[in-house]
């Protein structure tokens, strides 16, 4: 069961997503603005909602949208600040309304105008420096794979390494990809292959260039669970300079 978190969503087990959701919490008290800065995925928008649960969210790119929305309102969550195309006007509308704003951004935006209208800054790091959470994730995200394909089991974690490209929207399409993966029947896996393969088809090469979907994993398996080529080379009833071409051909993959 995972601790630490009762009131919101976002996990806080390291000591940064803690403070971060300190400050969260001493903001639902204060009517004052705030900047939410970091990367894709570290749980921005889950922590501005945790401040205002009943604010209008709208990106900052729907330009247009958030204008007008700005005068029927008098809270709002404007999500990707950086991608608004005119911070000066915005931020004239958000004053001359006396709007209470949580903003987020994928990074620090240097410019004093933000700077008068934004209390308090703060940043939540990547998941590659809260290494504590990433378990919890998992838990959380292999829990909502099981309900969502109806698979029981605990997600095996032998040999997962966390994808944290995009912090938790990467490492959750893992686990669920994972956990499916897990339960995958061959014909499931052959029509995946089939939509996979279906508009890549074309040339007269494709035989060849599209073997590997087949030989790669067939190898990397057989050389994990047999550990050696020579038994490998007999499990497949390929001679051992056959299987050590076909290894050096699938290099890349393996």
């Amino acid at each position: 069961m995972v601790q630490g978190v009762v009131v919101t969503s976002f996990v806080a087990l390291s000591s940064a997503s803690k403070e971060a959701l300190k400050t969260a919490t001493l903001l639902k008290t204060l009517n004052v603005n705030s900047l939410i800065t970091g990367e894709v995925g570290v749980g921005k928008k889950t922590l501005a909602q945790y401040i205002l649960p009943n604010a209008l969210i709208i990106d900052a790119s729907k330009f247009d949208e958030l204008l007008t929305s700005l005068q029927s309102v008098n809270q709002i969550i404007i999500t990707n600040l950086h991608n608004s195309p005119n911070l000066n006007t915005l931020v004239k509308e958000i004053k001359s309304h006396n709007i209470r704003v949580i903003a987020t951004s994928k990074n620090y935006i240097e410019d004093e105008i933000l700077d008068e209208l934004f209390s308090i800054k703060f940043d939540i790091p990547p998941l590659s420096q809260r290494v504590e959470d990433i378990e919890a994730l998992i838990e959380i995200f292999s829990t909502e794979a099981s309900e969502l394909f109806g698979v029981s089991g605990e997600f095996k974690m032998n040999d997962f390494i966390p994808n944290l490209m995009t912090n938790s929207h990467s490492l959750k399409r893992q686990v669920m990809i994972n956990y499916l993966l897990q339960d995958i029947q061959d014909f499931e896996l052959m029509e995946i292959t089939k939509n996979y393969l279906f508009d890549k088809l074309g040339s007269n090469n494709d035989y060849r260039d599209f073997l590997y979907l087949y030989e790669a994993p067939l190898l990397k398996s057989g050389l994990k669970r047999f550990k050696s080529q020579l038994k490998l080379s007999d499990i497949l009833g390929l001679n051992r300079n056959t299987l050590r071409k076909k290894i050096a051909d699938n290099q890349k993959y393996l």
